[in-house]
């Protein structure tokens, strides 16, 4: 298991952040070989579901969420949303939140407990560093206007 965290900066409004990093198709565009499909008819609400899948031909595998938490922000309140994973090879949990922060701008807390079926505990320190950078990537290329 890798637990993990995140923090990133933006100037832009705490809503229009809460959009980029909820908008679950999005996360496609920003992980290398993945593929983002939202299962469930919108709105994100609590119970809804997507499938993140990643690599190449056989190599390739689903990567089910379920949106479990979901408040998104109000009247300077955070927003925060928890997901499942809910694969036969990646397990874990996601928690994104967005909080006000300076003149109008935004602070983003990523956290993140992974675990890889089948995955010895020896690597759980490799697989925390990939992710971390990985997932690093993943915010910052979210953070950029669409």
């Amino acid at each position: 298991m890798a637990l993990f965290l995140l923090e990133r900066v933006s100037p832009s409004h705490v809503n229009q952040v809460w959009r980029q990093m909820t908008t679950w198709e999005r996360h496609g565009d920003v992980v290398p070989l993945t593929q983002v499909t939202v299962v469930t008819p919108p709105p994100t609400r609590e119970g809804t579901v997507f499938v993140a899948r990643s690599g190449i031909g056989r190599l390739a595998f689903d990567d089910p969420m379920e949106v479990v938490t979901w408040r998104p922000p109000t009247d300077g309140v955070s927003g925060t949303c928890r997901l499942l994973k809910r694969g036969t090879f990646v397990t874990g949990w996601a928690e994104i939140t967005v909080h006000p922060y300076g003149n109008g701008g935004s602070r983003v807390v990523w956290q993140e407990e992974l675990r890889v079926r089948r995955l010895p505990t020896a690597f759980d320190g490799p697989l925390g560093w990939v992710a971390r950078r990985m997932f690093g990537r993943a915010v910052d290329g979210l953070l950029k206007p669409s």
